[in-house]
C-alpha cells in the first residue's frame, strides 16, 4: 500500500520586535520548518479564476497537517528552493470527516 507523505516547508512567522517613531509595530520574520505539508500545483482554471477574483496568480496549494496550529494567512513560505507568499483565507474541513493527515488548505503565489 502506498502512503502519501508531505514535505518540509519553511514558514516565516511574524514576530513583533518593536515600534517605529509613529508607534506602528515593527515585525521580523522568523523561519520555522513545518513537516508533512502537501504541495500541489493549481489547475489552469484555478489560476484564471483566482486572478479574476483577487488579482493574485495562484501557483500552488498547500495542504496543512491536522495538528498544525501556525498562522498561515499572508505569510512567506519557502519550498522547492524558492520563496512564496500565502494569500486568501485558510480553508478548513471538519477534521473527523476528512481522511488522511490534512484538513486545511491555503494558496501561494510567487514571492519577489
Amino acid at each position: 500500500m502506498m502512503r502519501i507523505k508531505g514535505m518540509a516547508v519553511t514558514l516565516y512567522n511574524k514576530e513583533k520586535v518593536g515600534t517605529d517613531e509613529l508607534r506602528r509595530p515593527i515585525y521580523e520574520e522568523k523561519p520555522e520548518v513545518v513537516e508533512n505539508v502537501l504541495v500541489s500545483p493549481v489547475t489552469a482554471e484555478d489560476v484564471v479564476n483566482e486572478f479574476n477574483l483577487t488579482g493574485k496568480h495562484a501557483v500552488y496549494e498547500l495542504a496543512i497537517p491536522k495538528d498544525d496550529e501556525h498562522v498561515w494567512t499572508d505569510r512567506k513560505v519557502s519550498f522547492f528552493g524558492q520563496d512564496w507568499r500565502t494569500f486568501g483565507p485558510v480553508t478548513r474541513g471538519i477534521e473527523e470527516n476528512i481522511p488522511g493527515a490534512w484538513n486545511a488548505k491555503v494558496k501561494v503565489e510567487k514571492y519577489e
